[in-house]
């Protein structure tokens, strides 16, 4: 069984986000969706040593220098609870590479919400975008839909 524990990265350049288009795995949770990258922990990993892996392993990347920026909680329907820790850099090195899990493409912050996304994904995207201090989001789904949200412990949706 996979970890419960993941990671996301958000790499910024030019008012950019670097997004994967998650359109090669069959029976994918994500198919379709773009996301940032990352993914789920390894044994021993930490945190830090799950994002740099996954990182250079779907983009070629190297992180120089990255921030913690928080928690989010997925509960989906009747699966087990993922906890993400939530990543982003605009310091890196290194050339991409092609992804075997999808599509890698710079994409204007500003054109995200017009793409196929999960919905929650907007709300840590704008607390990003906002510079929140480090936070704890819960993101309940049912049946691929976003129920409930849950800031810091205070529900605001």
């Amino acid at each position: 069984m996979k970890s419960q524990l993941t990671t996301l990265c958000y790499i910024e350049k030019d008012d950019c986000y670097l997004m994967l288009h998650r359109v090669t795995k069959k029976n994918d949770i994500n198919h379709d969706k773009w996301i940032g990258v990352g993914g789920h922990f390894e044994a021993g990993e930490s945190p830090e040593d799950c994002l740099l892996r996954e990182v250079k392993e779907e983009t070629g990347l190297v992180l120089n220098s990255f921030s913690f920026r928080g928690i989010v909680t997925f509960l989906s329907d009747d699966d087990p609870a993922e906890y993400m820790c939530l990543y982003t850099s605009d310091d890196f090195s290194g050339n991409l590479i092609e992804c075997d899990e999808g599509n890698l493409e710079w994409i204007k912050k500003s054109d995200f919400k017009n793409l196929e996304h999960w919905e929650g994904d907007l709300i840590f995207l704008d607390l990003l975008e906002k510079n929140e201090p480090f936070f704890s989001l819960k993101l309940i789904y049912r049946i691929g839909t976003l129920k409930e949200a849950v800031l810091n412990g205070k529900k605001i949706r």
